[in-house]
Order: structure tokens, then sequence, then C-alpha cells
């Protein structure tokens, strides 16, 4: 494969890069550093203090991208984070200042505290890279990768996200608490240090159009439907993946398949990345749940009764 020093060295790279700060699950990680190779945004839902700043920030740092945190709050409104016009007395005339939005990389941190008004100032720039204000749309940089944070639903002053912005974001994880080492390792690391970019915006945006020419088969294709559809008819689900979910699973295996050193993508590929892209688009009944079972065990029952294509 032509590119596969590039893609290897890409995603080693980066995540060695994001390791030298953050230390805790390796899952994050890799699923952080695919998604931009994807272009696809994240959702991180876990308790506060597990690194999920961190993370966000060490992987535009050693993409080399342009940085933008926004703390959501209650009281925040949309024109915070899209920017808005502002009158200027000295030229007489409004004056469009732009919103926190205007970066490479945004962290949203805690994403589920702000209102939904304030949420669905995202729905634009995640779906298009372009925000709409006072009837004027302006494109954002490119790349445009959004990870956001939430809170578990659980917690007190929490806003649940709509379904229609849930299904906007490509993968969705958890970091969790870290083993003991990695603790101990977190002690002796300065997590506030600068990681020296081992990429660029031309780097990422190469890695991005050369995931999009990994080849799918037909059969991996059906492959894929047919997991998205077990998840529409499955007993143990009230509300199933949506057609996005089919287009997003694909674009998170053929990364995959192009950090295997791959161009084109195995059914392996899809079941490896099926969890993150599908756990927060579907909703299990409440007969899954008494039967002790979560999303992820769900997904994977789905995946499992689907018969894998083989000579592909």
């Amino acid at each position: 494969m032509e590119n596969e020093c590039n893609a290897i060295g890409f995603a080693e790279s980066m995540k060695k890069a994001v390791k030298s700060v953050f230390c805790g699950s390796d899952e994050a990680v890799n699923l952080s550093v695919l998604a931009l190779a994807a272009s696809l945004h994240v959702l991180i839902e876990d308790v506060p203090g597990v690194g999920k700043t961190t993370l966000a920030k060490a992987v535009a740092q050693a993409a080399g991208l342009s940085f933008s945190r926004i703390q959501f709050t209650p009281d925040m409104l949309p024109g915070d984070v899209l920017g808005m016009n502002v009158w200027v007395p000295s030229k007489n005339e409004f004056v469009y200042k732009e919103g926190s939005v205007f970066a490479q990389c945004i962290l949203a941190d805690e994403l589920n505290r702000t209102s939904p008004r304030t949420q669905s100032a995202f729905l634009e720039a995640m779906q298009e890279k372009q925000v709409t204000v006072d009837g004027t749309t302006r494109k954002l940089p490119e790349p445009f990768f959004l990870i956001a944070t939430q809170n578990p639903q659980s917690f007190a002053g929490t806003f649940p996200l709509p379904e229609a912005e849930l299904d906007r974001f490509g993968l969705s994880f958890s970091i969790g608490y870290p083993s003991k080492q990695d603790e101990i390792a977190i002690l002796n690391t300065d997590s506030e240090k600068s990681i020296s970019p081992v990429a660029d915006e031309k780097t990422v945006l190469a890695v991005q159009d050369a995931v999009r020419k990994i080849h799918v088969s037909q059969a991996v294709q059906q492959f894929i439907v047919d997991i998205i559809y077990g998840t529409r008819n499955d007993k143990l689900v009230t509300l199933g993946a949506s057609p996005r979910a089919s287009k997003y699973l694909q674009q998170a295996a053929k990364a995959q398949a192009f950090f295997e050193g791959r161009d084109f993508v195995m059914p392996e590929d899809v079941l490896s990345i099926c969890v993150p892209v599908l756990r927060h688009r579907i909703i299990i009944s409440s007969a899954a749940r008494l039967d002790g079972m979560d999303t992820r065990d769900v997904i994977k029952a789905i995946s499992r009764n689907v018969e894998i294509p083989s000579g592909v």
C-alpha cells in the first residue's frame, strides 16, 4: 500500500505524543486519533477529573492544530459560541466578532451543562463545518475537529443532549478511572506541558483524504447495513441507529483499515469499531437493563448475529 508508512507513522507518532502527557486508557487515545483521521467528532461521557481536557488538548497540540476550549455553563448563549455582530461606534456599523468555535480543534467541555438552545448552536457546525449568524454563513477552519465532553446524566445540573445532536458525533467512549500504575504515572507527569507537534494542518488533511479513498467492497457495505438494521429490529432496542450511523461506521472502519496499512476494509475493521460508533445512537429497552445488559452488550450481541462475509 502506497500510504502504509505514512498511515502507521502518523498513528504511532500521534499516540506517542499524546501519551507523553495523558496517562490513562490506551483505547481513548487510539479512538481520538482514529476519529481525527476519519473526520468524525468525538463525545466523551465520564466523571470529572479523569483527563478529558488533557486528552483533547494533547491531540490538538500533537496534530499542530489551533485549539479552543469552551467551558459550558447554564447561562451561556449561542452567540458566545458562534460569534455575534457588535456595534462599533467608530465605524458606525456592526462588525462580526468570531466566537470560540472558530478553531481547528474544539473542546466543548461539559456540553450537557448548558441549555438546549446553546447546545443546538453546534448542529450546523458539526454537520456542515459552517455557522450562520444573522443570515450570513461563514466557513469554519479546516480541518474542523470537535471533542465534546458530558457528565453522566445522573449528575445534577445537566441537560440531556437531544438525539439529533448525539447522532452527529462519530464516536463515543468513556475514559474511566486509571489503573493504580497509571495513577502513579499521573502524579509524576506534568499534564500542563506543551507537546511538540508531530503533524500539521496539511498532514491531517492529507490523512483524512487518504482515509476517504480506502476501498469498501459491496459485501462489507452490506455487512455494515445488516448491523445497523439489526439495531432497528432487535427487541432489546427501543431506538435504532440512523442511516448516518451507517455512513459513520464505514468512515471509522476506513480509518481502522488505514492505520493497519491496508487500502481496503475488512469485516474485522467494522466489528472493532462498531461499539464506539453506535453506543450513543441507540436506546436499549428496559428488558435489556433488567437482564443486566448495557448498550455495549447489546451492540455486541447484535453484531454477533450478523453473518460475516467471506472472501473480502
